[in-house]
């Protein structure tokens, strides 16, 4: 049997992939707000508090936080959505049954800046060929 997606995974594939867009965009979003987050925290010296003395939102050093320490609500929310954004990858994966070398590739969109925006793009297009070719072979009864 050639490798490639089954006809009866089709639907599940558009479920992913439109999860897979979502979680691309937000991963993408909060990859760039965690660089900013990083570049305050380590080259500032403060971690980004909303609703502290300072005002509505200062950078103030991460022991002195008093309010909503929003660096690290950043480091958070990343997290869970790149971890949402690995299942995705790895459910087209799998049932793509593309190589272990693309799944790599596209792992790193949510930890190079700006990837996540351009692999919302080209794996979709990617996705959407292997599942016309699917489709094209399916033979009616």
């Amino acid at each position: 049997m050639p490798l490639g997606p089954r006809p009866a995974d089709v639907p599940r594939i558009r479920k992913t992939l439109t999860v897979y867009k979502v979680s691309s965009y937000i991963t993408g979003f909060f990859l760039i707000a965690l660089v900013v987050m990083m570049v305050t925290r380590y080259g500032l010296n403060g971690d980004i508090e909303l609703g502290g003395p300072e005002g509505f939102l200062a950078l103030t050093p991460k022991e002195d936080v008093t309010g909503i320490n929003v660096s690290t609500i950043i480091l958070v929310m990343h997290g869970w959505f790149y971890v949402l954004y690995l299942a995705c990858d790895f459910v087209l994966w799998r049932l793509l049954r593309f190589s272990f070398t693309r799944f790599l590739f596209i792992a790193l969109g949510g930890v190079i800046p700006f990837l996540s925006f351009y692999f919302e793009q080209t794996v979709p297009r990617f996705v959407e060929h292997r599942l016309a070719e699917v489709e094209s072979q399916e033979v009616p009864a």
